[in-house]
């Protein structure tokens, strides 16, 4: 037996909860995973999982065992980096996710400096406004707008975003120029944005001195993806509340002008995310400082509104 296949493959159906989709992440036939899973029970003489048609579930045995291995995998993984080539040109594919906007926007034009700098890191570019899994789907990290409340994620701000409210000229002249924050609630109509994790609808919030106001407005249309927020916005379906990277093209041509110029609708921090249990490799740990670098240096992402 191959012990630390064993111990890997084990890992890996734990973190996924799914013998398919473990062999999958490994690029491994579903067989010979579970003859490495079972392998291992035989050698430590214990069940590790318990199975059933529907659901494999971790025994008390296996989720004791677990930590352990994880912690060993862990070691490893630093000790072969810390010995290896890897440690002064990191090598490796690396996986990503983070929004289509911050993507098409920030991180793929500057791409081309990153694998100039490492030509042996390959990258998988994730884009989805919807939380992923960074375990079960194998991610190393995500790039993410807004507060962190995961206890169980490391999350190193990288910068902010501002945003502004915008609305196409075809809803001014049907609906007029808002004069206050509270007319969202009668009188004129929003494009609200809501989670897609938890369906939760955000609210629009604005600040004027001393004065904050949040709304969460009159709607007729809701979605949860940041270019169909664009899109409803300039098809005069709501005023919208953007990240200005996202709308200025827009204000330049005329497709879109401010509202409430007198307010101002506040900033957002951008996170970059990764699980503590897994090892802070060598890549990761150089593509985490070059996109706080990116972001730091950015005007797109700490520009005020």
């Amino acid at each position: 037996m191959d012990q630390l296949a064993a111990m890997r493959a084990f890992v890996r159906v734990v973190e996924t909860g799914n013998f398919t989709r473990a062999a999958d992440l490994m690029d491994m036939p579903k067989a010979t995973l579970t003859k490495h899973v079972q392998s291992l029970e035989q050698h430590l003489r214990t069940r590790l999982f318990n199975r059933t048609t529907r659901r494999v579930t971790v025994t008390p045995d296996g989720a004791a065992y677990y930590e352990r291995a994880l912690l060993i995998l862990n070691d490893l993984d630093e000790l072969d980096g810390s010995l290896s080539t890897a440690q002064a040109l990191p090598q490796g594919r690396l996986r990503i996710d983070l929004s289509p906007s911050l993507a098409t926007r920030l991180l793929i034009p500057a791409l081309p400096d990153f694998l100039a700098r490492y030509p042996d890191i390959a990258l998988d570019v994730g884009c989805t406004d919807r939380p992923v899994d960074l375990l079960g789907e194998n991610v190393d990290c995500v790039i993410r707008v807004g507060e962190i409340h995961d206890p169980n994620l490391v999350a190193r701000r990288i910068g902010e975003l501002s945003f502004e409210a915008v609305a196409a000229p075809a809803y001014i002249a049907r609906y007029g120029v808002p004069s206050h924050p509270k007319e969202f609630e009668a009188g004129h109509v929003v494009v609200r944005y809501f989670s897609a994790l938890t369906g939760r609808y955000h609210p629009f919030e604005f600040v004027r001195g001393s004065e904050v106001v949040e709304v969460t407005g009159d709607y007729r249309m809701a979605c949860n993806d940041g270019n169909a927020y664009i899109a409803a916005g300039l098809a005069g379906l709501g005023v919208i509340q953007s990240p200005v990277f996202q709308v200025e093209e827009h204000l330049a041509s005329g497709a879109l002008v401010r509202v409430l110029t007198d307010w101002t609708a506040g900033a957002m921090p951008i996170h970059v995310v990764y699980p503590p249990s897994r090892h802070l490799s060598n890549r990761l740990r150089v593509f985490v400082d070059w996109v706080a670098e990116l972001f730091a240096r950015s005007d797109l992402a700490r520009r005020a509104a």
